[in-house]
């Protein structure tokens, strides 16, 4: 019975705050015939008297003194909780988990900063990892990775356009061990290389050029699998990399890295965001992808 009395002892609470039942009518948004009820209902379920009442003034008795110094810290939390956690018209409230790769960054970076613009009340927790994700046994939202890295069975949306890897040096060293020319000449230099993520071998860079294709495997004295540390030493003409174009675009342009082998680059759908299943989507995923479609179609 006591719990049903947690209304009338929050309209108390404000009573005794506010020393008026004008005032708590006011900020409750009720009467106050309907304030002075509550708490006349609360003094008859307690059989004590809580307030004392003039033309003037309203004062706290004994009873009523202790009852607001002992349940009023508790009761405040848990307002206070409820009203952190309640959504306003229109407003969304909820997590969102979210996994990605490093390439991904520079895509994902802009979108989760316009939906936290949009959405602040939505907390998002990006997990950064270059390894393939299981995002339902591992208790993601949703994850971004290339097309080719994602389950048929996944809903997908696309977050970029299409784009090429290449291979790229700096002048310095293609003046010192000269240009590869076809695709079997990378094995006569020296490569920045990295592991598969899947078998743990080294990568075997793939390149290909109208219907064939090729998977070179290239050797070099540095295995990284940090694509800002492959950038910096082939800048510094350690040797060739293997690299995502877009994250090399500043360095060709300032000229501190030149494209190799351009006519065998490979080209690869994009990044997409994608899910398990329509259905199983919560309110902050919806309007997650809804932001991500809508800053693809303005980027067109």
């Amino acid at each position: 019975m006591k719990t049903a009395l947690l209304p009338q002892l929050h309209v108390l609470l404000t009573v005794a705050r506010l020393r008026s039942f004008s005032g708590a009518a006011r900020e409750l948004g009720v009467s106050t015939p309907a304030v002075s009820k509550a708490v006349r209902v609360l003094e008859e379920q307690l059989r004590v008297v809580l307030l004392t009442r003039t033309t003037r003034s309203v004062a706290l008795t004994e009873a009523g003194r202790r009852l607001v110094e002992e349940a009023g810290p508790g009761l405040g939390q848990a307002v206070a909780a409820l009203t952190h956690v309640a959504a306003q018209p229109g407003e969304a409230v909820g997590s969102l988990r979210l996994s990605a790769p490093p390439m991904a960054v520079p895509f994902v970076g802009p979108l989760l900063s316009t939906f936290r613009e949009r959405h602040p009340r939505v907390e998002v927790e990006l997990v950064i990892e270059q390894r393939f994700v299981d995002i339902v046994a591992e208790g993601y939202d949703a994850g971004v990775r290339l097309s080719e890295a994602i389950e048929r069975d996944m809903v997908q949306v696309r977050l970029t356009d299409a784009f090429r890897f290449v291979v790229v040096g700096s002048p310095r060293y293609l003046e010192r061990r000269g240009t590869p020319r076809k695709p079997e000449d990378l094995l006569r230099h020296e490569c920045i290389t990295f592991r598969s993520h899947t078998t743990g071998t080294l990568y075997a860079w793939e390149l290909e050029r109208g219907r064939r294709s090729w998977r070179v495997p290239v050797r070099g004295g540095v295995v990284t699998s940090d694509g800002a540390v492959m950038k910096y030493l082939a800048e510094s003409g350690a040797g060739l990399t293997y690299a995502f174009e877009p994250e090399v675009q500043e360095s060709l342009r300032s000229g501190k890295l030149v494209r190799v082998l351009e006519a065998y680059a490979p080209t690869v759908p994009g990044f997409f965001l994608y899910y398990p299943s329509r259905a199983q989507r919560s309110g902050p995923l919806r309007l997650f992808v809804e932001t991500a479609r809508a800053l693809t179609a303005k980027a067109r």
